[in-house]
């Protein structure tokens, strides 16, 4: 019986152990993609480079997520993650240079930025210290963001400027949500590799500053 409760114990301290390098490797990874993306983001609009377009940024973004996942089990799968990171710094550059260049621009965009920031700390740390299972929302938020992205396909193609702004708004619940999930699946085991991790907490940051800053654009009449 001493044998089992010891044997319990001590797999229970690997578990946490395990869960505590998987947390200190995504947030060292992110931190770091963070930093590349901003950097390739600052190449683009030191260099004023026109945005590729949304067909290549799409195959460019779904081409380079799906390499990502193909070699997250190898050292290639890091490379494939900086490639992903970088890639989307370079389409987000130009958008950030179309704010700036609005009246008020610099706001919008730190203002943006401050947001993404808070929002992503205080869910990761309510995630962490709660220690809540959020796995339920798996399925909600896998159909929601389906459902936002043909939202968002749609009021791109049909110029319906009241259907983006919805899109938005939706994109910032879901990902505030996904942040959630995602921290807790590190958490409770059910995401084991923090590459996969990293990607999905990089990619709920991206979207979530485009929102922010689609949104306060347009209740500041700039966008």
């Amino acid at each position: 019986m001493n044998y089992d409760a010891q044997s319990t114990a001590t797999r229970s301290q690997q578990s946490v152990l395990q869960t505590n390098k998987l947390l200190r490797n995504t947030y060292s990874l992110l931190a770091m993609t963070l930093v590349f993306s901003g950097f390739t983001a600052g190449l683009s609009m030191m260099f004023n480079l026109p945005h590729p377009g949304l067909l290549i940024t799409l195959v460019g973004y779904f081409g380079l997520l799906f390499l990502t996942a193909k070699l997250r089990n190898s050292v290639w799968g890091l490379a494939s993650v900086f490639a992903l990171t970088g890639f989307m710094g370079l389409t987000l550059g130009p958008i950030v240079n179309a704010y700036l260049g609005m009246p008020n621009g610099s706001e919008i965009v730190m203002q943006a930025m401050v947001g993404t920031g808070v929002i992503f700390f205080a869910l990761s740390a309510y995630a962490i210290k709660s220690e809540k299972d959020f796995s339920f929302m798996g399925s909600f938020l896998m159909v929601g963001i389906l459902v936002a992205f043909l939202a968002g396909l749609s009021a791109y193609f049909f110029s319906m400027p009241g259907l983006a702004l919805a899109v938005s708004a939706m994109f910032v619940l879901l990902m505030a949500g996904l942040i959630l999930y995602q921290t807790s699946e590190i958490i409770h085991g059910g995401e084991t590799n923090y590459i996969m991790a990293t990607v999905t907490l990089y990619v709920s940051i991206y979207n979530l500053f485009l929102s922010l800053m689609h949104l306060i654009g347009a209740f500041s009449g700039n966008d």
